[in-house]
């Protein structure tokens, strides 16, 4: 079957295929690409044998391997190491071609198991049945993880749009719903911190194996799918082709593609029921080889698979190089740290050839229908009134009730002692973080939805929240003797450095909304990383570890309030100020500059606004999401686009939103607690299934 006169007249993949294939030309660069792979494969392979807590000699590995004896290190070799070795060469190559078929399938170069989000699908399911099911855990991970994978995905697809989404809107979509099912997980996990005891290493992705169980449950499902797959290349090919080319020459698109998805879904979950969520392998491995012009999957799988082996095994070795300085590291965290510039490059190359599309140059801000609307005045005054009710019922319950009259009476002097005491001391000041910080993200996700011009884009997607929670994290962990004040600090510069990588980078293609959001979710996978790794290294504890990253307003104080007060009272005014120049923002570019607007520079302007305002809102609570991204919907659905009109209803269902999810949290599980972001991701997540079926004008 000859697809090479199709392949000219199809609408193929142009951004998964680069460059013309140079199969038919036997090119010196695949064979350049086989060689240096299979060199650094196994250079990479007697080094990660060496490593560990105990150093061994490549004289030692050899003998282990070659003529063993009862001796310690040989026993460690062969019952510790190798296994471990051995299990990242499967995963890797697991990895690498799930994501090749992955970006065929979809004919998107972003496509991955991460970004598709079958990673946290399985991951949840694997812990769920870890929770509900313990006996069976075990015999059923597998089909546990298959099943959570394959949801998710399809999850992904149907709010990006099938599989014809533009790879922004998948890119966004895994992004979204990698964020409701961690929550999900998150919140299992906290709840059941007895029988997920000892799982946040292998839940950030770890190749540690104590024998070859691991090994032996997963070989035959990669060497044989690997096998099969390469047997079946000339069905793959077809999926490159233009659908109707396919067809004519009697190909069932629908079936190969249902194939190659299922196969792809499959060799992903094999590897999270043992070695956990591992990301970028799937999208790092792939583009590597077509940098080499493979683009025929007759060489392209079986050299993906090589350089996954190759990068997972590289990566796992590099953090063990650092086990004696800072303990064992999670190989996803590292991974994602490699992956991220490899995803901010691809962001720069995708560009091109959106840029200036009706995809999402031009898009406005408005998505789905507009409700009818009410005066202005009078919304402000029902929302107004809603954030009173909200407040109030708030600090009335916990786990002890308190009478609306006690509320009432600490505002005139009086009432009872031990009541003043629970809501001044307690009651009241977390109320007051968690409402002004609701406040602080929905404004920010005002102004950053307006920047990027991007109705999808908040503090979490621009890479905001996690840059603002890596530089609180590391004041905390790195300065242990400085006191509270200087958290906020840290986060915000650790947000300030987030979001000036992800405007440096966006320059060259004008601060372009696709680019900007792109490089902005590869900022936030590495600022998620280094928090992983400064909690495993300070060896906090898990469980608060865990909710503040998920978003908690537990235990918070006066002194938190005091953070948070001065930046609504000052920028708050500053975001009301910009109003008119944001309102042209959400033209297109054209038009904006046609109407005197300086596009760049007003973006700057509204971006340093909301990056403040985001990362002190972190360093109170953590990692909130779906405020930024819902409360400004909400607003422009109401009061349309008018940017001061709009900032103002937002400002206030933010407000009610993390407060009634401190409530919930705090009250729907006595005496456990359930943290805020959980709580808002939950109660979010309807809405923005909605939002995201919504046609984006």
């Amino acid at each position: 079957m000859n697809l090479g006169k199709y392949r000219a007249q199809g609408s193929g993949p142009a951004s998964i295929h680069p460059a013309p294939s140079v199969d038919s030309r036997r090119g010196w660069k695949p064979l350049w690409m086989l060689i240096a792979g299979a060199v650094s494969l196994l250079f990479l392979t007697f080094l990660s044998l060496t490593q560990g807590l105990a150093d061994i000699s490549v004289k030692t590995v050899v003998q282990a391997l070659a003529a063993p004896q009862d001796l310690a290190e040989h026993n460690m070799i062969r019952s510790v190491r190798l296994p471990r070795t051995v299990i990242g060469l499967l995963a890797g190559a697991a990895l690498a071609v799930s994501g090749v078929l992955m970006q065929t399938v979809t004919r998107n170069p972003l496509a991955s198991e991460t970004t598709l989000g079958v990673n946290a699908g399985a991951y949840l399911a694997v812990v769920a049945g870890m929770i509900f099911w313990p006996g069976l855990q075990h015999m059923y991970a597998l089909p546990l993880a298959v099943i959570g994978g394959t949801l998710a995905a399809l999850s992904v697809f149907a709010l990006a749009g099938k599989t014809k989404g533009s790879p922004l809107r998948i890119a966004l979509s895994g992004m979204i719903v990698t964020l409701v099912l961690s929550s999900v997980t998150s919140a299992l996990l906290l709840l059941n911190q007895q029988t997920t005891q000892g799982i946040f290493l292998w839940g950030s992705g770890s190749l540690i194996q104590n024998d070859w169980d691991g090994v032996n449950f997963t070989w035959p499902w990669i060497i044989g799918g690997l096998i099969v797959l390469i047997m079946g290349v000339r069905q793959w090919d077809v999926l490159t082709l233009n659908e109707e080319s396919a067809r004519s020459i009697g190909q069932k698109v629908g079936t190969i593609r249902f194939l190659a998805m299922g196969a792809s879904v499959l060799l992903a979950c094999v590897t999270v029921s043992v070695v956990g969520p591992i990301g970028f392998i799937g999208l790092v491995a792939p583009h590597l080889v077509r940098l080499s012009g493979v683009n025929r999957h007759g060489g392209l799988i079986p050299l993906a698979a090589l350089w996954g082996a190759a990068l997972l095994v590289g990566a796992d070795t590099i953090s063990r190089t650092f086990v004696d300085a800072y303990g064992e590291l999670p190989v996803g965290a590292i991974t994602a740290m490699i992956g991220a510039p490899c995803l901010i490059w691809l962001a720069l190359r995708v560009s091109r050839s959106m840029i200036g599309s009706s995809d999402s140059s031009g898009s406005s801000m408005m998505t789905g229908t507009s409700l009818r609307r009410l005066p202005y005045p009078l919304l402000v005054g029902i929302f107004s009134a809603l954030l009173v009710l909200v407040w109030i019922v708030s600090l009335m319950n916990g786990s002890l009730y308190i009478p609306f009259a006690e509320v009432a009476a600490l505002f005139t002097g009086g009432g009872d002692e031990l009541y003043r005491s629970i809501l001044l001391d307690n009651r009241l000041p977390r109320l007051l973080t968690a409402g002004l910080s609701g406040m602080a993200i929905a404004v920010s996700g005002c102004l950053l939805q307006n920047a990027v011009r991007n109705p999808l884009g908040d503090p979490q997607v621009v890479g905001v929240t996690s840059g603002a929670g890596a530089g609180a994290l590391l004041i905390m962990v790195s300065f242990p003797a400085l006191s509270a004040n200087w958290i906020p600090v840290g986060a915000v510069i650790g947000g300030i450095v987030a979001a000036a990588i992800v405007y440096a980078v966006s320059w060259k293609r004008g601060l372009h909304p696709t680019v900007l959001t792109l490089v902005g979710i590869a900022v936030a996978a590495f600022g998620s990383a280094i928090i992983n790794l400064m909690i495993i290294h300070a060896e906090l504890d898990v469980a608060p570890a865990l909710s503040w990253m998920a978003g908690s307003t537990y235990n918070r104080s006066w002194t938190e309030v005091l953070r948070i007060l001065p930046a609504i009272l000052i920028l708050l005014p500053l975001a009301a100020w910009l109003g008119r120049r944001v309102d042209l923002l959400t033209f297109s570019e054209d038009t904006s500059n046609g109407l005197g607007l300086h596009v760049r520079n007003t973006r700057i302007y509204v971006a340093v606004i909301a990056v403040l305002l985001a990362s002190i809102a972190a360093a109170n609570v953590g990692s909130v999401g779906f405020i930024g991204l819902l409360a400004p919907h909400a607003a422009r659905m109401l009061v349309g686009s008018n940017h001061r009109k709009s900032m103002v209803i937002a400002a206030l269902i933010g407000g009610i939103l993390l407060a009634g999810a401190d409530l919930i949290g705090r009250v729907v599980i006595i005496p456990k607690e359930l943290p805020s972001g959980i709580v808002t991701a939950l109660l979010g997540t309807p809405y923005l299934l909605y939002l995201m079926s919504q046609p984006i004008s």
